[in-house]
């Protein structure tokens, strides 16, 4: 069973191609590494291994066709990492749709939590 989005309303995800994807997993990775200056930080708060960020910053940097997340490894120097401009227009876009989407479903969705039978008791 998949967890109930934060808002409750949904899961939106924007397919461009087969290989130009992005959801909501992939813009909180997004977010995160904006947030957090690390792929593995930003991995960490989202309950995933470094193994399977780094695969879907891979992923988002080849799917659309150059980097959104550009990273430079650890060692004496630190490693790190950084959206690109293009990363954070992804990412500003899909944020963009995600609220008017919410926000043009929020009546529908009401309507049909009203059909909800109580289960509190």
């Amino acid at each position: 069973m998949r967890p109930v989005p934060p808002h409750g309303l949904g899961h939106l995800r924007i397919v461009l191609s087969e290989a130009a994807y992005i959801g909501p997993g992939r813009a909180d990775l997004l977010e995160g590494i904006a947030r957090t200056g690390s792929i593995t930080a930003a991995g960490k708060a989202m309950g995933m291994s470094y193994k399977r960020a780094w695969g879907l910053v891979q992923a988002l940097n080849e799917g659309f066709g150059q980097p959104l997340v550009l990273s430079k490894r650890g060692g004496a120097e630190q490693g790190g990492a950084v959206l690109t401009a293009l990363g954070q227009a992804v990412l500003d876009a899909y944020r963009a749709m995600q609220a008017k989407t919410e926000a043009a479903i929020a009546p529908d969705v009401a309507a049909l939590r009203s059909l909800l039978s109580d289960r509190s008791g």
